[in-house]
């Protein structure tokens, strides 16, 4: 079966509210293999509502909208869906009976908006909420079925797993899940890896393989349709080791795994103490190695200019000027390393190109530099940025220049 999410509040539009209940939603269903293809968030306005639920219903079996059914005036969720399925809106007493108890109950009195809660399209099958006072309802169409669910989150989440996700097994016969694995790759891009495993993207069907991009790390996604998990993993090993043989040691975790708790594994077990100096990335590395490290993160300097540099490098014994700034990040290393008295020194050193408002792929160049006891290692970064996702790829590159020490891998 087929499924469309209908985000329904102009707050999700407005930006007000982030729409945290499409995605929780999203995944319940394929944990249960059902198909999704569309998500469509549309604001409070009764024409918009039913154009979208409309043209849903016909290319889904099942539309799931979330939101409106609330009691004030642009609660329209009800009559939308009322009219897009040729019904009236009608008073279900047994939840008008309820909702009077309810208020009772508190010492409030049932105002006559409130009583629209109890309104829903003529011939819905009505399914009580126990969170909230808004029961949810399910129509059946000739064309499908339209299920509406409140917006709060945890009325949604225990109606879903109590009461729709129930239904629609009965209703669908539902006998399969939708199961995926993630390998986390880096230090190749995203048009590096597609290059080495595109094949496998294109030609795949069940698994199926997708690609995911972030700032220093890109995701290879593999998808499978099974009867239950064990039997989707059985499907997606095979192709998992071909992504493995195709990308090498690129691949640093899997699943839930970050560059951060990998990298923090090998130090624990080698034992290994470590300190960090950094400028432009203004802290992103000491915090990405303070969460691998842990207690083993023995100290991280933060430095805004040239001169606060060279006064480190100074203090542990370098003597600048350097002749370039993968002489300064190899000096900024060792003096890190003397001064915190650990076993690894790891410095990141960023020249930026001129005065820039970039958030993304600043100009400039990054240096990395690792020290130890006996050994160097250095990384030339082409991009130097303030913004966020730049001191997230500098953290990334220090940490997987960490790792790979850490493993014994070449860089």
């Amino acid at each position: 079966m087929n499924a469309e999410l209908v985000s329904i509040g102009s707050e999700l539009l407005l930006g007000q509210i982030v729409d945290t209940n499409a995605s929780w939603m999203a995944q319940r269903l394929a944990e249960n293999g059902v198909n999704l293809f569309y998500k469509t968030t549309v604001g409070d306005n009764f024409d918009r509502m039913t154009a979208i639920i409309g043209s849903a219903l016909e290319r889904a079996d099942v539309v799931i909208t979330g939101g409106g059914i609330g009691p004030t005036q642009d609660d329209l969720t009800r009559e939308a869906v009322a009219h897009v399925t040729g019904r009236a809106v009608v008073t279900h007493e047994p939840s008008l009976v309820e909702l009077r108890e309810r208020f009772q109950k508190r010492g409030f009195i049932l105002t006559k908006n409130n009583e629209r809660q109890a309104m829903v399209p003529e011939g819905a099958i009505v399914v009580k909420n126990p969170n909230g006072t808004a029961p949810a309802f399910i129509v059946e169409d000739s064309r499908g079925v339209v299920i509406s669910l409140p917006g709060v989150p945890f009325e949604m989440k225990w109606l879903f797993d109590n009461e729709v996700l129930p239904y629609l097994r009965a209703k669908f016969g539902l006998t399969q899940t939708i199961h995926y694995r993630v390998l986390k790759v880096a230090d190749i891009g995203e048009s590096a890896v597609d290059d080495r495993i595109g094949e496998l993207i294109s030609g795949s069907e069940n698994p199926t393989v997708g690609v995911l991009a972030h700032p220093g790390q890109v995701d290879v996604r593999i998808t499978a349709r099974a009867g239950t998990k064990a039997e989707a993993s059985l499907l997606i090993d095979p192709v998992e080791t071909q992504v493995r043989s195709l990308l090498g040691d690129h691949v640093f975790a899997t699943d839930g795994e970050t560059m951060a708790s990998v990298t923090g594994d090998l130090l624990r077990k080698l034992d290994s103490t470590i300190a960090t100096c950094e400028d432009l990335s203004a802290g992103a590395v000491a915090d990405a190695v303070r969460e691998a490290a842990g207690p083993l993160f023995a100290e991280g300097v933060i430095l805004n200019s040239n001169e606060a540099l060279d006064r480190l490098a100074i203090s542990g014994g370098e003597r600048p000027p350097f002749p370039d700034g993968a002489a300064r990040s190899a000096a900024l290393a060792r003096a890190i390393k003397h001064m915190a008295g650990t076993e690894i020194g790891l410095a990141v050193h960023a020249v930026p190109e001129g005065d820039q408002q970039a958030e993304n792929l600043g100009r400039g160049e990054t240096y990395v530099t690792l020290v130890t006891a006996d050994s160097v290692r250095a990384r030339h970064v082409r991009s130097a940025g303030s913004g966020r996702p730049d001191r997230q790829r500098a953290a990334m590159h220090a940490l997987s220049l960490l790792r790979r020490h850490l493993q014994g891998l070449p860089d």
